[in-house]
């Protein structure tokens, strides 16, 4: 993704709304467009056994989004989640779960939102910029 990246204010808006909705559970969802833009953003449900404090994206919303991107659909550039009790930085856990493949990584808590590029294991922030 690089150390910048752009995001629809639509898409902030929708995760921010999504997180809000879902609290206190963690909210998550998947990331559409190329590698410095974010065009898009997908709500899915959050089918962890314990949402209030982990997120895992439900794995048929996400296969599915892999299979359209084959196909000629919108590129999964990345995932999103909230941290309704904490704040807008990767988790230890997060960092455990994180795989070296450049995948943006979107964090929500409250009007923080913040970006960061998967390194496996860990991140490295991104600049986000809001159009």
């Amino acid at each position: 993704m690089g150390s910048r990246c752009r995001i629809s204010r639509c898409v902030i808006d929708t995760i921010q709304r999504a997180a809000a909705d879902a609290a206190p559970r963690e909210a998550c969802g998947l990331l559409f467009g190329d590698r410095d833009r974010i065009d898009a953003v997908q709500v899915t449900e959050n089918v962890s056994e314990t949402p209030e404090t982990r997120f895992e994206i439900d794995p048929k919303a996400l296969f599915a989004a892999l299979k359209a991107e084959r196909a000629g659909g919108a590129k999964l550039v990345g995932y999103w989640h909230s941290h309704p009790r904490g704040d807008a930085t990767p988790s230890a856990t997060d960092a455990a779960m994180a795989e070296a493949d450049g995948k943006l990584w979107l964090i929500v808590a409250g009007e923080a939102v913040t970006a960061w590029q998967a390194q496996g294991p860990g991140f490295e922030p991104v600049d986000l910029g809001v159009f």
